[in-house]
This record gives structure tokens, sequence and C-alpha cells, in this order.
């Protein structure tokens, strides 16, 4: 029973926590793009009309959009806030799926002064949608040393349009024209920070990264949607693999039992053991004897808490009967092969190491002093 519910257990959690990883990063996915291009150093790309021509002949690319990101002050009705700017121009919506996490109001127009802004940013602020009457202020500081003053900021006015919601990233975050960022930033039309790209599935990234390499005379940096949360990843793995661990430290003290109760099985035939010894029987052979009894032991009550603990996951990908606290959202899990298999390859790995431990419990002296 050890070994059946500690195996069943160990996969019900590595299948939460690849639902978990894959509830979180689809989230942020939302709003990442295939791939990234940014300046290999400092801050700004100047595009030029060849490079353009060529990264549009790219059969790989289905949509670009180019990109203006920087940090912001912002004042509205008599409150500041520290935030984020990303510009992008009328390809964003053909590129990422940014529609899809509007909450509320509707998506700016182009090349206009309209902005649409993350929900925690707008509750900071005390910001609605639609009310022409009250504009926002976004201030850049201008180029340059010393103590800042009131004049050495740019400024664009702009009013709210709408409001989206992402997750924590893109907490501080909000939307504009591209052509709002680079007149913020003094920018001209040829100049960005970043380009975004959506492409084709099962692009050749080897091939593809070449050929952005060589359009931008290598002077770029390239990052696929992975790499692009690369922090979030090691996160969610590195808690995976501590409760992984934990779960096997469980594991290895439920086969505790396994040992014990071979040791006495041990015990109580010790007679026939020594009936089998006199005859002639070789004590590896009677220490394999347990040895395999051990391991039977393990693979039966590990597929027997290996078939359970699939049941109940797929019960609840199926009937989604547990639902997060607070909401009426079903709990993320995800039922894989290699979770299956890393469970049966512990439980078995575990209990053949208890198995030969407790076999070698018999001995020639134990034999003798019986």
């Amino acid at each position: 029973m050890g070994v059946i519910f500690g195996s069943m257990l160990l996969l019900i959690v590595l299948s939460g926590f690849a639902g978990l990883k894959t509830f979180t990063l689809s989230y942020s996915s939302v709003v990442d793009p295939d791939f990234k291009i940014s300046a290999i150093s400092g801050k700004r790309i100047v595009l030029t009309p060849e490079q353009l021509i060529k990264l549009q002949s790219i059969p790989e690319i289905i949509s670009y959009t180019k990109v203006v990101e920087e940090r912001v002050f912002l004042e509205f009705n008599g409150k500041t806030e520290l935030a984020t700017f990303k510009g992008v121009d009328e390809q964003y919506q053909n590129t990422v799926a940014i529609d899809s996490t509007i909450s509320l109001g509707k998506w700016f127009e182009p090349k206009s002064s309209q902005t649409v802004v993350g929900e925690e940013l707008a509750i900071k602020l005390g910001l609605g949608v639609f009310d022409y009457s009250k504009k926002i202020k976004l201030l850049v500081p201008k180029p340059g040393k010393g103590q800042l003053g009131i004049d050495d900021y740019n400024t664009v006015l702009g009013y709210n349009v709408g409001l989206f919601n992402v997750n924590d990233t893109y907490k501080q975050y909000l939307f504009i024209s591209l052509e709002t960022a680079q007149q913020l930033l003094g920018y001209d039309a040829n100049t960005i920070t970043d380009i975004e790209l959506k492409t084709i599935d099962g692009v050749d990234e080897a091939v593809f990264r070449d050929e952005l390499n060589t359009i931008f005379e290598n002077k770029i940096v390239i990052k696929n949607k992975l790499e692009l949360n690369d922090a979030i990843h090691k996160m969610l793995n590195t808690e995976n693999i501590a409760v992984y661990l934990i779960f096997t430290l469980i594991l290895i003290i439920a086969l505790f039992n396994v040992i014990g109760a071979i040791i006495m099985m041990i015990i109580d035939k010790k007679r026939d053991l020594i009936t089998l010894s006199n005859l002639g029987t070789p004590i590896s052979d009677i220490k394999q004897i347990f040895f395999l009894q051990g391991a039977l032991l393990t693979f039966i009550g590990g597929s027997i808490g290996a078939l359970l603990g699939v049941l109940l996951v797929g019960s609840q990908v199926v009937f989604e009967y547990i639902k997060i606290p607070g909401t009426d959202m079903p709990y993320p899990v995800e039922l894989t092969a290699m979770n299956v298999l890393i469970v049966l390859v512990t439980i078995f790995s575990l209990g053949l190491i208890a198995s030969k431990v407790a076999s070698y419990r018999i001995s020639k002296k134990m034999l003798n002093a019986g």
C-alpha cells in the first residue's frame, strides 16, 4: 500500500506541476512573438529600406511588427506612476494575439495618441476608458546630463481607450502607437528598439537565424518564445525538481516497508532456509528468491499506483471537478508519458535497491546460527 500510494501521489504532483507550467506559460506566450530581434549593443536599431525588403522576402515570416519600448513617467488626475510603454505599429495585432487580452474598451487607432493600459496600472492611476475630458500625460527625460528641470522632458498627451490583462510581467505596461513612442524618444521614422516576428510552424531555427544575422550584419540578438520566458522556465523547472526530490524521499521512506516486510519474511522462513542450505542450495540463490520477491512487490505496487494516478489525473482533465480556490477555473493538470515514465523508473529503481539491501540480510552466519 505504501508503494501504491507513493507512486500514485508522485504522478499526481508531477502532473499538477506540468499543468501549472503550461497554464503559466500560456498567459506569457499570448503577447510573446515567435521571435524577437534586438540590438546587440545599445537600444536602437536603425532600419534601412533594403533591410525591410529582405525581411519581407523571407518565406518563413508571416508578419512582423516594429517596436519601440522604454520607461516612462505617467501623470493622470494628480497621480503619478513609473511604467513602461510599448510603441507598436498596425501590424502588431497580426503578429501577436493581443486582442484576446483586452478586458475593457478596444485597441488604439493606428498613428493616434490613444493608449491601452494594463489593469493594475489603471487601478493605481484611477484610469478608465473613453474619458476624453481627462488626458494622460507621458513624460520621458531628454538625453543629457545634469539635474532635470520641467523643460527637460519630452511630453505627449493621450487618452485611454482600453484595458488589458496578461500577467505580472505586463502589469506596469501601456501600449501606444509607434509614431507616438518615436516622438517621445526623439527617434526618426527608421529608428526602433525591437522587431517582433510571427513565423510559420516548424521553422528551421538555425537557418532562420543565419538569414536574419546576414540581413542585419550580425548586429542583433535573436530570441525565440522559450528564450523570452527563460526566467519563468527556470523557476518552474526548479520548483518541479524540488517537489520531485521531496516526494522521492517520501517514496524512499515508504520503501523501508518493503525492506521490513522482506526481513520479516526471512525471519519467518528461517528454518526453511536452513533446510534449503543443508540440501545444498547456494546462499546466492536464496538471496535471489527474496530479491525477486521484493522486486515483484515493487513492480506490482508501482504499476497499480501509476495506473491509479493516471485515472485520477485523467478524470480531472475530463471532468474538471477540482477548481482553483475562489474561482470557477479547473485546476490545471497535464498527463504526459514522460511523467509516467519518470514515476515508474523512480519506483522500480528504488524498489530494486531496497530489495537488494533486504536480501543481504541472509548470510551463512545467520543460517548456521539457526
